[in-house]
């Protein structure tokens, strides 16, 4: 839903990859990686993997308006949660390692990074879009980015 993110809504976005796809939309417990720049999203969303599905997360908490307005409060128990419904949840701090990149703004690449391993897409075929579609100083900032997901 566009604009719903900077209105502090919540938003999900589907990719499948195969051969042959039907439909954008992945069915609840059928989907290989989920992938979720916030805890509370990602524990959210979680039942949209299957059976031994892995999901990735960025550990850096975004308060929800509902929070943010004192109308409810954020779990302090939220990561717990996570790992008790997903044995296959890795926590990142996809910000720091954007920041160690050099831009915030590479969360994106940061979390592609960390489930690439995971994707029926060669590594080497994704730095290559990575370049392609990247301007300038960019490139290397989300070429970092990439590879320090891939290492956390």
């Amino acid at each position: 839903v566009p604009g719903r993110a900077q209105r502090g809504g919540s938003v999900i976005s589907f990719v499948r990859i195969g051969d042959e796809v039907f439909s954008p939309v992945v069915i609840p417990g059928t989907a290989d990686i989920l992938i979720s720049f916030e805890p509370l999203e990602a524990l959210r969303y979680v039942h949209y993997l299957k059976p031994g599905g892995m999901l990735v997360y960025n550990k850096v908490t975004i308060n929800p308006s509902t929070v943010a307005s004192g109308m409810a409060v954020y779990p302090s128990d939220v990561e717990e949660q996570i790992a008790g419904v997903c044995p296959e949840a890795h926590g990142i701090d996809a910000l720091s390692i954007a920041r160690t990149a050099g831009n915030d703004k590479a969360v994106n690449m940061v979390m592609v990074g960390a489930v690439m391993k995971k994707l029926p897409i060669n590594a080497q075929v994704v730095e290559g879009v990575v370049r392609a579609v990247s301007k300038d100083k960019g490139v290397d900032v989300n070429l970092r980015a990439l590879k320090g997901g891939a290492a956390a």
